[in-house]
């Protein structure tokens, strides 16, 4: 069981940055942690912390149970010169971008992944690639879409299974236009694959899950808000500037693995 700190336990700004670094965490790694892809089992306790100031060394414990993420978090943590992998701003550059990541060295931060994810790689990122990973990028767009085997299992213009996974694994956007119970209707531009290049459709509506049983990854929703959609999930709100920066580290990213594509044909 986690600890929560009560209402007369001071926090100073320092731990109340700390916590809502582990909060953003949770939120983000509870929908696969919720489905087994990822961490440890008890991912309920995610789910609840998403609304209580939880126990920074609890998530911390699990954070790191985490193997997919936890090495990108220490990486961008290193490369800025934070103490802590779960620093706030540490996590929102992994989950969603910020300008911590202009700080990582993209060789370095290969070879470190290198190692890490030896025999997982789909792009080149492996220790027998003959060029430097110049686009390696401590961010959850590039795990998905290099580290991760599915952008090598795409095949016809009619592979659903692949770009399914890719679209339901990345971080994407949407604007919700119902609330309803603990579901979302959403609005969201789906992943395409036309054979030969990965993009972005025409948006579409989607239901998503936003709570269970009452149990909540945000606060207060409302139509018109822009949220962070992980798996069938809503898991954050954004801010413009957020959704802009999520929006372009995505191009970057299908843009990086559309030339890879185009290149290993």
């Amino acid at each position: 069981m986690c600890t929560v700190i009560g209402e007369d336990r001071p926090m100073t700004a320092a731990s109340q940055n700390l916590l809502s670094g582990a909060a953003q965490f949770a939120r983000y790694a509870f929908p696969p942690n919720d489905l087994g892809y990822c961490g440890p089992a008890g991912a309920e306790v995610l789910l609840e912390s998403g609304q209580s100031a939880i126990d920074r060394e609890a998530i911390a414990d699990r954070a790191r149970q985490f193997e997919g993420a936890w090495v990108y978090l220490e990486i961008i943590a290193a490369a800025a010169g934070i103490d802590d992998p779960l620093d706030a701003r540490v996590v929102e550059a992994y989950w969603i971008g910020n300008d911590l990541l202009d700080r990582v060295d993209p060789a370095s931060c290969a070879e470190v992944l290198v190692h890490r994810f030896v025999g997982q790689s789909t792009s080149g990122l492996t220790p027998s690639a003959t060029k430097p990973a110049a686009e390696a990028l401590p961010h959850h767009g590039f795990h998905v879409f290099t580290i991760y085997p599915w952008v090598g299992m795409l095949g016809g213009s009619n592979d659903p299974v692949a770009v399914s996974v890719l679209d339901n694994c990345r971080i994407r956007s949407g604007e919700v236009t119902e609330v309803a119970g603990d579901e979302l209707q959403v609005l969201s531009r789906p992943l395409t694959w036309d054979g030969h290049a990965l993009g972005l459709g025409a948006a579409q509506l989607e239901r998503v899950r936003w709570a269970d049983a009452g149990r909540s990854l945000l606060g207060e929703v409302r139509p018109g808000q822009q949220v962070a959609l992980h798996w069938s999930w809503a898991c954050d709100q954004l801010t413009p500037e957020q959704l802009g920066r999520l929006e372009h580290y995505t191009r970057l990213q299908l843009d990086t693995t559309n030339t890879w594509l185009a290149t290993s044909a």
